[in-house]
């Protein structure tokens, strides 16, 4: 495995073909998959050639991080869980083909107190540029390259081995995080969740947003219902630069709504935590048992905590527009201190 001060610009010529292959992967079409096959066996003869050997899969977590002379430990009270959106429909199920599957368009990964029952949610761009594990069109692994962080869902089946390489990633990305487990959905989650609970209230600030869908008019709350709360979290203008992060702020604002409102119903519905899980069960992937996503989710919303704009942190770094795509490169300094902040604590000599 390659060391991390090289990620913002090694290997930049094995990444240049994904400019051609974004539009195609929702869709699957058969382009993507001529382009996919050329790509990844260009990859795997130049590793055979080169002679480079093929790491495992799985990094070891590290339980112990060092930084400016100090030494830090994981906080055993601070659950690490990832959250991932996919934007796949229907029911989500296990492809053969590598890039079937979609790609992790949300990428959250929740900060869990188990003593506190609060948490706090670090958001991740999905353009984050981070090492992901590679397979070619035939799922024969190439090693590790500098991706895209949502292509590393792609890679796998579409369900438990697209968690797992994306888990891989992230806990590489937050320096050998340990990820104590990880919650898939996709799309079809959306409108099921939003009018369980009778709908999510927003402020409309985004004016690509109002253009685009005249009934979120800017400066106006508005009740989102059916597929306006899809149309309200989805939308981003591919047409403008870095409008992930512009939608990453909308789904901010939306999650922290829901939230407040979810918790509103469950002191009314004692079956209401019951019904959600239930209703999302075949459009779900985790790694967790029910009882215990049960009791995390039972605990979140029976706690008195109220969320604010500083319990979403966003990762630290810069948003880059390059001749070909966009890109989003993590702030290793700034990251490094965050997840100490949020996950281990000194260990005291």
């Amino acid at each position: 495995m390659g060391g991390r001060d090289g990620r913002g610009g090694r290997n930049r010529r094995n990444r240049s073909g994904w400019k051609g292959a974004f539009p195609f992967f929702a869709a699957a079409g058969a382009v993507f998959l001529i382009w996919f096959f050329w790509f990844t066996w260009g990859m795997y003869r130049q590793r055979q050639e080169n002679g480079r050997a093929v790491e495992a899969i799985g990094s070891p977590a590290k339980n112990v991080l060092e930084y400016n002379g100090k030494k830090y430990r994981r906080n055993t009270a601070m659950r690490a869980i990832l959250c991932l959106g996919v934007d796949t429909t229907g029911e989500m199920e296990r492809h053969q083909v590598s890039g079937e599957g979609g790609q992790a368009d949300g990428i959250f990964l929740v900060a869990q107190n188990a003593a506190t029952d609060t948490v706090q949610i670090l958001m991740i761009p999905r353009d984050t540029m981070t090492e992901i594990t590679l397979f070619d069109y035939f799922g024969n692994e190439l090693g590790k390259d500098v991706q895209h962080l949502a292509l590393a869902y792609a890679y796998g089946d579409g369900r438990e081995q697209s968690c797992e390489l994306m888990t891989e990633a992230v806990s590489d990305l937050m320096f050998g995080l340990q990820i104590d487990g990880y919650f898939a959905t996709n799309i079809s989650t959306v409108q099921i969740l939003n009018d369980e609970i009778g709908g999510v209230e927003v402020l409309v600030e985004d004016e690509a947003l109002a253009e685009k869908h005249p009934e979120f008019a800017v400066g106006e709350m508005v009740l989102l219902k059916g597929e306006q709360a899809e149309h309200y979290i989805r939308y981003r203008d591919i047409n403008q630069y870095q409008t992930a992060l512009t939608r990453l702020e909308r789904q901010k604002g939306y999650i922290k709504a829901y939230l407040e409102t979810a918790k509103r119903r469950a002191k009314e519905d004692d079956q209401l935590i019951v019904r959600l899980m239930d209703d999302v069960d075949k459009y779900m992937i985790t790694d967790m048992a029910k009882d215990q996503y049960m009791d995390m989710a039972l605990a979140v919303l029976n706690s008195p905590q109220v969320m604010n704009d500083g319990d979403f942190i966003s990762l630290p770094g810069e948003a880059v527009q390059t001749d070909l795509y966009e890109e989003f490169h993590p702030d290793e300094e700034k990251l490094k201190e965050l997840v100490i902040q949020m996950f281990y604590k000194e260990i005291k000599s």
